[in-house]
């Protein structure tokens, strides 16, 4: 495949759209599972255990794949990773229609392959994006996140819709592995190892950022034994929370609540993920235009982290008393859009701690953000079969992102961990 884009931007894109079939992998099955439900008769909390699986898998792998990054490169381990989760994307008809169990160890495998998609693309910004454009670039990879989401829901929704729920998993199963063949063929790890980098991109990014010996000893107390790290973790944790909710019940909640069809509830359940997206693009070069004018950076961080998380924590409280469709898709799309802000919060503040060790600092902090994919989807599906609403978990998420807010307010500052 060949182009005049600089190579940086190629990369960029691709680990965009790995982002983005990522998250049409995650998402399909909130949608399907409102079918799959009946056809299998589970109860909500059966659908809540299916949609919470995958973050255990998720969880249990995300610091060995920052290390993994660290030491093999991001190339190899994103590229097998896409692999792994399009596979068990495409298996998941078969594993549900064997039994339950089967098909909750699919989605953990899945989740295992997933892990590695935010600590590899890490690790090659650290090596391919000069500092002066690594919030941009974070910035569209996060947006793969609304992209996906948009996508996967209101493509599900009507697929389910017109050929039956499996073909929602092979449609997106199939997108991945095509993806991994154009990825291995365009991307190396380092530009030094691209025999196609033109000699001006070459100049640009020699020194981004500098070679190290990857069997050395990681600094593991100077990187952990910091607060302004565990503020970082604390709010990529609340936005995650919030996230994860929404990802896995808006489909639900529009079907349950509002009385939408299935393709309806897809459909509806996009247009949140829409207005993040959009919001992500504004805020993104912003953000740089504002450190480039001399706007601290840790000022800027807690700006667009701790607006983002109060934001999303108001609209959800709101969210509680919407009973129309047009006040409840309002509530919920301004609830995101205002969580797409904390993406130039947490994110790009890894990399401001560590350059040179973000990729492990990203599966530390992932780590801890999976936690919700498993406590809040599944406290989700609970508290509305003991409730029968969703005004309880949107309080709950509420609180998460204040108190998330006030502790990255609080501690979090700018300045590398190690030298």
């Amino acid at each position: 495949m060949s182009s005049r884009l600089p190579r940086r931007v190629l990369l960029v894109g691709l680990c965009s759209l790995a982002v983005f079939i990522a998250y049409t992998d995650r998402v399909n099955i909130a949608v399907a599972a409102v079918d799959m439900r009946l056809h299998f008769g589970w109860s909500l909390g059966d659908q809540g255990v299916v949609l919470a699986s995958f973050y255990l898998g998720y969880l249990c792998c995300m610091l060995a794949s920052g290390w993994c990054a660290t030491r093999y490169g991001g190339r190899r381990v994103l590229g097998l990773a896409v692999i792994v989760w399009s596979l068990c994307t495409l298996l998941t008809p078969l594993a549900a229609s064997l039994s339950l169990a089967t098909l909750i160890g699919t989605r953990v495998a899945m989740g295992i392959g997933e892990a590695a998609v935010f600590p590899a693309a890490i690790a090659l910004y650290g090596q391919w994006i000069p500092p002066a454009e690594r919030t941009r670039a974070v910035g569209w990879l996060m947006n793969g996140i609304p992209a996906g989401t948009v996508v996967g829901l209101a493509a599900s929704g009507w697929l389910v819709g017109r050929f039956g729920w499996p073909m929602a998993f092979y449609a997106f199963g199939s997108l991945g592995l095509l993806w991994a063949v154009a990825w291995f063929r365009i991307v190396r790890d380092r530009p030094a190892q691209d025999a196609r980098l033109s000699a001006p991109e070459r100049a640009l990014l020699a020194g981004v950022t500098p070679e190290s010996d990857t069997r050395a000893p990681i600094p593991w107390r100077g990187l952990m034994l910091r607060g302004r790290l565990w503020a970082t973790v604390a709010a990529h944790f609340a936005s995650v929370w919030t996230l994860y909710v929404l990802l896995s019940w808006l489909p639900s909640y529009f079907r349950d609540t509002l009385g939408l069809s299935i393709g309806g509830a897809g459909l509806y359940s996009a247009l949140p993920w829409l207005a993040m997206f959009a919001t992500t693009s504004v805020a993104a070069p912003l953000s740089d235009r504002l450190i480039a004018r001399g706007v601290p950076v840790t000022r800027v961080r807690k700006l667009f982290q701790c607006a983002g998380l109060l934001g999303a924590a108001l609209l959800l409280v709101l969210a509680r008393d919407a009973h129309s469709l047009g006040g409840a898709v309002g509530c919920l799309c301004g609830a995101t859009a205002m969580l797409g802000f904390t993406w130039l919060g947490y994110a790009p503040a890894l990399i401001d701690l560590a350059p040179r060790h973000a990729p492990l600092l990203v599966g530390v902090s992932n780590s801890f953000a999976t936690l919700p994919g498993i406590v809040g989807v599944g406290a989700t599906g609970f508290l509305v079969e003991v409730t029968g609403s969703y005004a309880a978990p949107f309080l709950l998420t509420a609180a998460v992102g204040v108190a998330g807010a006030a502790i990255f307010a609080a501690g979090f500052r700018a300045e590398p961990l190690v030298e």
